[in-house]
């Protein structure tokens, strides 16, 4: 997707990349939007106003350095770069990661039926979903990770594994930190999920069709019904390939 200074055009997201029931997963769209809005090396923050429709042509449109997603004039979206660093949490071995999914939360969650079928965390058939469990990691002050074995069907036209993908990974881990306090994938008044409000991340580094790298994450607080949260994704030799943070609303 382009978004050349006044000069609009379309986006549609495709049902395989869902979140919650019926909308976009959130890290993909933020992640489809942070490219043209991207400059240089510099992270970019992806703020969504509403959920963003599946299977719909929606108008992307650059207004000044942001990156604008709407839909019959509705603000749904915007992506704008800003000069900040995101702290990643600390590295963990892949083996590491991939023990902790043994205690993914989602598979005991009450609340879970309503994302069960999301792009990056949901029990999606191996190769259609990332099927990234993250579950607490022992002896660790409040991690959670998971091994993200790269499926070899989500690479562009080109061969390469685009950065919608490393965002969409980066995502529901923020959320998933917060699962051992109750308060994620949903609050105890309701059955609807939280949703992301806002992701803000860096890819500094290329994701591999086939690899196996670490998804790690952590929660950072909670001011009522905001969840704050870090994740980050590690090559299995601890290079840093990309890290983010999140801000989740709770439901009424």
């Amino acid at each position: 997707m382009t978004a050349a200074a006044g000069v609009r055009t379309t986006v549609t997201v495709p049902e395989r990349f869902r979140g919650p029931e019926g909308t976009a997963n959130g890290g993909w769209i933020a992640g489809t939007l942070a490219g043209p809005a991207s400059a240089g090396s510099c992270a970019v923050e992806v703020t969504l106003r509403r959920p963003v429709p599946l299977e719909t042509e929606l108008a992307a449109e650059r207004v000044g350095n942001a990156v604008v997603l709407s839909l019959n004039g509705e603000h749904l979206a915007e992506a704008i770069p800003v000069a900040m660093n995101v702290s990643p949490p600390p590295f963990l071995p892949f083996a590491d990661a991939a023990r902790a999914e043994e205690g993914f939360a989602g598979y005991h969650a009450r609340h879970w039926q309503a994302i069960a079928g999301c792009f990056a965390c949901g029990q999606r058939s191996p190769g259609d979903g990332l099927r990234i469990f993250p579950g607490p990691v022992p002896g660790t002050d409040g991690l959670v990770a998971a091994g993200w074995r790269v499926p070899v069907n989500v690479t562009d036209d080109t061969g390469v594994v685009p950065d919608s993908i490393v965002w969409a990974a980066l995502d529901c881990v923020t959320g998933w930190a917060h699962a051992p306090s109750g308060a994620f994938p949903a609050s105890a008044q309701g059955a609807r999920p939280a949703l992301l409000g806002r992701l803000t991340a860096q890819v500094f580094g290329r994701v591999y069709p086939l690899g196996t790298y670490s998804v790690v994450g952590r929660a950072c607080g909670r001011d009522g019904r905001k969840l704050y949260g870090e994740s980050a994704v590690y090559e299995s030799d601890g290079t840093l390939i990309a890290a983010a943070r999140a801000i989740w609303i709770l439901p009424r």
